[in-house]
This record gives structure tokens, C-alpha cells and sequence, in this order.
């Protein structure tokens, strides 16, 4: 019984620190917000378009994909300037694939964004 206590107990402390990450992501970093008004925006698309239940599910795994990495991006070049802040070809080739990451997300996401709405608009 006390193991499932601390198991419990951790599980709330690491969503108070997953919680406070999103919300450091959310305020600090510029790429990430604008992520979020382009998914604020297209949410609110998906309300007026009354989109299908699939449609939906289609909108929040790519919202969701992308928000994910870019958050994943901002940690890796965040790693990449503490371990070595001065310029380094290694280095920007890590940041270069994991920017890569995000652009590929952010393609992917757009496609799905015009499969669901075309046929709305047209």
C-alpha cells in the first residue's frame, strides 16, 4: 500500500513538473506560441466547419505533433548552447535536424489541415 502511495505521489509531482514545463514553453518561447494561435485558430475552424469526429481526431494528433516537437526542438537547443555555447559545425547540425524535426511536423500538419478544410471551402 505505501509503494502505491509514492508511486502516486510521483506521478503528481512529475505532472506539476510536466505542467510547468508546458507553461515555460507556452510564455518564453515565440515559435511555440505562434504554434499555439495556429492551432487556437484552426481549433476555431473546426468548430465553424463542423467537422467530423475523425476530422477531429486527425486536427489534434497533428496539433499535438507539432507543439510536441517543437517543444522537443527548444530542449535540444537548449542543451546544444549550454553544452557548447560558442559556434560549432556539430552543433548547428544538431539544431539544424532537430529544426528539420519541426518543419517536417509542421508539412504534415499542414497537409492534414488542407485535407480536412478543402472540401469544406470548395
Amino acid at each position: 500500500m505505501i509503494t502505491l502511495i509514492k508511486f502516486i505521489k510521483g506521478r503528481v509531482k512529475g505532472f506539476g513538473y510536466a505542467f510547468k514545463g508546458a507553461f515555460l514553453l507556452l510564455k518564453t518561447e515565440p515559435s511555440i506560441q505562434v504554434q499555439a494561435l495556429i492551432a487556437i485558430g484552426i481549433t476555431v475552424a473546426g468548430f465553424y466547419f463542423d467537422i467530423t469526429k475523425t476530422e477531429w481526431i486527425l486536427q489534434i494528433f497533428a496539433i499535438g505533433l507539432v507543439m510536441s516537437i517543437e517543444g522537443l526542438n527548444t530542449a535540444v537547443e537548449e542543451i546544444a548552447d549550454f553544452v557548447h555555447p560558442d559556434f560549432h559545425d556539430k552543433i548547428g547540425l544538431i539544431k539544424d535536424v532537430s529544426a528539420g524535426a519541426v518543419f517536417i511536423a509542421a508539412v504534415i500538419a499542414v497537409i492534414i489541415a488542407l485535407i480536412i478544410y478543402i472540401p469544406y471551402l470548395i
